[in-house]
């Protein structure tokens, strides 16, 4: 390991709260559509969304929590939502 070697560690991220928290403070926000939802096994909301960056689609999903139940007709099928990305990995994303 060399002294050059210190500066180019990333930090890693190994929980969904820790992801979520990094995205909130350095996240850019951008438009996306709801695509498609499903009940999982555990009875959880599942939901699917596609968002343009920079011409690129990206496709992701996500586990609905309570407060994002309390208004289910804004996470359904079609529905114009905001998408909160990282800007170095856009494939990390989360609805807003």
């Amino acid at each position: 390991m060399n002294i050059f070697d210190i500066f180019r560690k990333k930090k890693t991220i190994s929980s969904e709260s820790q992801r979520c928290e990094y995205l909130l403070a350095h996240g850019r926000i951008s438009d996306g559509i709801i695509i498609d939802s499903e009940a999982s096994e555990t009875g959880d909301e599942i939901v699917f969304y596609t968002y343009n960056i920079q011409g690129v689609d990206f496709e992701s999903s996500e586990i609905l929590t309570k407060e994002k139940l309390e208004n289910p007709l804004q996470y359904a099928p079609g529905a114009k939502v905001g998408i909160r990305f990282d800007p170095k990995n856009h494939g990390n994303s989360m609805l807003v």
